[in-house]
């Protein structure tokens, strides 16, 4: 059994998936970034008037009306505040016209109705690399932040779905969050106020608002909100770019030359795929009715004669669907060709309802979605099987065995060679 478990152990390293694969896509005004200056007032850079931070528009009002002074492409400025201040400095040093170009207004009428106004941006080198290091002194204190929270232990928050408490380093390590409690209190206060996370419509009661979400595939937020932007690290990566200019780069010039005509666009329906087949259907009891009689699995019997809790649930499908996809028997672990050789397998042999030991298979890295638009997992907990919270009365012991904990020793280890 030993040597079972460990020839298992080089398989599972060998066959590891690193990121959630996908089903094909056919089945299924920005809020301004966290700074270093956050909350303290804004002093004028040729003045002594100083403003909340939150007035930032009218301290460009002020400057433009008092002192003629225009800023160019002031949502790009990483650090306002520390932007003014840089200024304020020079503009003692050397006359404002050393860094500005100056525009005339009404330059063919009369003199007296000729004003001045001096422009500040990004063609000036000074003016350029200051925006670049104000973007990279962001940056590494947006990591720094990650890593402290990497690092917290006194994190405590009850799961804003199903009231299971965590506490300790329990929000995982996801590589683009940052200011999660932050971004977990925003999420939690949508939900208090009945507001569904990816519509953002408002309804009457939480039990229509979870139906709702549970329903029309809402259980994540929406992209378009540009609220969240500032939890995202991608975000502060590049000198005026969003996660969606980022990602877009590589991909504009195979857009290029279509129709940008969307008239005749319709969504496709979220459809629930076969764990054995591409069957798909677009309600979880058709696709349910489908396994059990074509293959006689029954998830519910598997729910409810292994007691299984909400997040076993969720790392069971994520297994199987995992042992699936590399074409080896969730049983016995027997490798295969094909798929299809893999299914008739689980069939002659009786090992559709038959599962290894639970430990297995109840292990971290299957919280993780091998597909990561698997509709079926939008289902579980919601049978009429009753299901029990997850236990995390061990929850040292998780964080020690964790997949992810080992990735990054791992990744130490590489770094410390080098």
């Amino acid at each position: 059994m030993a040597a079972l478990m460990h020839n298992t152990d080089l398989t599972a390293k060998q066959d590891c998936i690193l990121e959630p694969l996908c089903f094909p896509e056919h089945l299924c005004g920005s809020a301004p970034l966290a700074s270093s200056s956050d909350g303290h007032p804004v002093t004028c850079s040729l003045c002594s008037d100083s403003f909340p931070a939150s007035e930032k528009d009218q301290l460009l009002k002020h400057m433009v009306l008092d002192h003629k002074l225009v800023i160019a492409d002031v949502k790009l400025i990483a650090d306002f505040p520390q932007y003014m201040l840089y200024w304020k400095k020079r503009f003692t040093e050397q006359p404002i016209t050393d860094f500005c170009s100056v525009i005339k207004t009404n330059s063919e009428g009369p003199v007296e109705q000729q004003e001045h106004y001096f422009l500040l941006c990004d063609a000036l080198p000074e003016d350029r690399i200051l925006r670049e290091q104000l973007q990279q002194r962001r940056l590494e204190g947006v990591l720094d932040q990650q890593q402290k929270e990497r690092d917290d232990t006194t994190f405590h928050q009850a799961c804003m779905f199903c009231n299971e408490e965590f506490t300790g380093n329990s929000i995982g390590l996801p590589d683009n969050i940052v200011y999660c409690n932050e971004f977990l209190d925003t999420l939690e206060c949508k939900l208090e106020n009945m507001q569904c996370l990816y519509c953002e419509k408002t309804f009457r009661d939480k039990t229509t608002l979870k139906d709702h979400m549970r329903k029309k595939q809402h259980r994540r937020i929406n992209a378009r909100n540009h609220e969240y932007d500032r939890f995202y690290v991608i975000n502060y990566l590049e000198l005026g770019k969003t996660w969606e200019e980022v990602q877009s780069e590589d991909d504009r010039e195979l857009f290029e030359d279509e129709d940008d005509d969307w008239s005749d666009w319709q969504a496709h329906p979220v459809y629930a795929v076969c764990l054995f087949c591409e069957q798909q259907a677009e309600t979880m009891e058709k696709i349910y009715t489908h396994m059990e009689e074509t293959r006689e699995f029954d998830l519910h019997k598997l729910k409810t004669d292994l007691s299984l809790k909400f997040y076993q649930q969720v790392k069971l499908v994520n297994y199987i669907r995992r042992e699936l996809h590399q074409c080896r028997c969730y049983c016995c672990q027997e490798k295969f060709e094909t798929k299809e050789e893999l299914v008739q397998h689980l069939v002659n042999t009786g090992h559709v309802m038959q599962l290894p030991e639970i430990s297995h298979w109840d292990q971290p890295q299957y919280y993780f979605p091998t597909y990561e638009n698997d509709a079926l997992l939008t289902a579980v907990g919601h049978s009429e099987v009753p299901v029990i919270a997850e236990d995390i009365s061990n929850l040292k012991v998780i964080q020690q065995t964790s997949v992810l904990n080992k990735l990054l020793k791992d990744r130490a280890a590489v770094k410390d060679s080098n």
